[in-house]
């Protein structure tokens, strides 16, 4: 067990529903790494005997809710392909040649690089769980690893999903220090799966409470026959059985008005990626509509081989621009609505109550920004509202600090104390070398 100790703040931001902004406040954490009290310090409990004085501003750590971070090893690879071309031509042949090695050393580059942007949970959809496992681990961040489950030569998506049921079996649901790893299953799409596939994880993954993540109806060109026969991707998935428990579904750029009603009455959640969305031209997502109807709607990255970086801050201002250019109504979505979209939607759309705020009970996942920016030259004694635009519209990821996951320091002055940078960098960049030689 650790020490308890107590951040105190000039401002927190513990992602509640109405966005709350305490004032000269601080934040408790207990011996298992769990969050004991947040509030305002004249009304906090006795201190414990540690204090940690911040300067800046405490939020919870992001959620990442849709990546496939491994493949910064595959950054910039056909980035100017449209999206089943940069699959079919580079990605999908360029993976066949990564190692189980190799996969571990770009997810370890991936969660360094979303620690140091304060994104302490990242939700994975790829393969060698083991390997993603060690990885963020050893960075000590958190993750939600829905194992890839896909039909294509040199796969078996029978025995990808046996191997998804025994690890859960196995291991339970989520394991590891402080619930850092939570198990789920990944089927890639409706386009690269058999139906029977399909009602296979849905009914595996009821069973054992399990998340499904799934790509639905990420470009107009990739469901072609499937549309066809079932009338949409949502149709689809729940005449087959897939709906019905906890269901992410990544993208979901191209839906009609009844896919989003299927979406709400199932209560399947979406992981928006409008920055990979943007960069293949894939479309813009329906996100207004999405959450008027009351589907739970996270950010994600995607891949930072589309992105191609994993800022998730990058992506809050995206999601608010675009929103608000495809409905041509400026105030469409604004700085609160992204920043909760960032940090308690995405736990939401996980399914998750234990991360994703700064609450009592959750784990103490926290993320310091230095208002030492020109993007709070005015300092932190401005109106709440201005302050929570200056930080989502101006401060952005470099402004990241200090990181805490369950309680434990990840990221101290803008670098990891759990690795050493340069070696990680220098690590994925033999493999990047090795596969561009052929």
């Amino acid at each position: 067990m650790r020490s308890p100790f107590r951040l105190r703040a000039p401002v927190i931001l513990p992602a509640d529903p109405a966005c709350s902004v305490l004032r000269d406040a601080v934040l408790d954490v207990d011996a298992a790494g769990r969050i004991g009290y947040c509030g305002p310090a004249e009304r906090a409990p006795e201190s414990p005997d540690r204090l940690v004085d911040c300067t800046g501003i405490l939020l919870p750590g992001l959620v990442n809710a849709h990546a496939h971070s491994p493949m910064t090893v595959l950054r910039g690879m056909g980035g100017d392909l449209p999206l089943l071309r940069w699959l079919h031509e580079v990605i999908w042949p360029a993976e066949t040649r990564l190692t189980p090695p190799d996969i571990e050393a770009g997810m370890l580059l991936g969660s360094v690089e979303m620690l140091r942007a304060g994104v302490t949970t990242s939700t994975e959809m790829y393969f060698h769980g083991e390997q993603l496992a060690n990885a963020v681990l050893a960075a000590g961040g958190r993750l939600v690893a829905t194992m890839g489950i896909i039909d294509a030569p040199n796969w078996d998506w029978r025995a990808m999903l046996e191997e998804i049921n025994d690890w859960i079996d196995a291991d339970g649901l989520r394991h590891g220090p402080d619930e850092r790893i939570e198990v789920g299953y990944g089927p890639h799409s409706a386009y690269t799966l058999p139906p029977e596939a399909l009602t296979m994880v849905g009914e595996v993954a009821r069973e054992r409470g399990a998340l499904v993540h799934i790509h639905v109806a990420e470009s107009a060109a990739e469901d072609a026959v499937q549309r066809e026969r079932y009338g949409s991707v949502p149709a689809m998935l729940e005449s087959l059985g897939l709906l019905g428990g906890r269901v992410l579904a990544a993208h979901a750029v191209h839906l009609s008005d009844e896919d989003i009603q299927v979406f709400a009455r199932a209560g399947v959640s979406v992981a928006h990626c409008p920055g990979s969305n943007a960069k293949l031209a894939s479309g813009i997502a329906r996100l207004t509509d999405l959450r008027a109807a009351g589907v739970p709607v996270g950010l994600g990255t995607d891949g930072p081989a589309s992105n191609d970086d994993l800022d998730l801050w990058e992506d809050m201002r995206l999601a608010a621009l675009l929103a608000r250019l495809s409905t041509m109504d400026s105030a469409a979505l604004g700085a609160v609505d992204v920043l909760l979209m960032a940090t308690r939607g995405g736990a939401e759309a996980l399914g998750r109550n234990d991360i994703g705020a700064l609450e009592a009970g959750r784990w103490a996942d926290v993320v310091q920004v230095d208002a030492d920016d020109p993007a709070f030259a005015a300092g932190l004694d401005v109106p709440d509202e201005q302050l929570l635009a200056n930080l989502v519209w101006a401060a952005g990821s470099r402004t990241v600090r200090d990181v805490w996951v369950a309680g434990e320091q990840v990221v101290a002055d803008g670098e990891p104390t759990r690795v050493d940078r340069a070696k990680v960098q220098a690590a994925a960049a033999a493999v990047t070398r090795r596969l561009l030689r052929g």
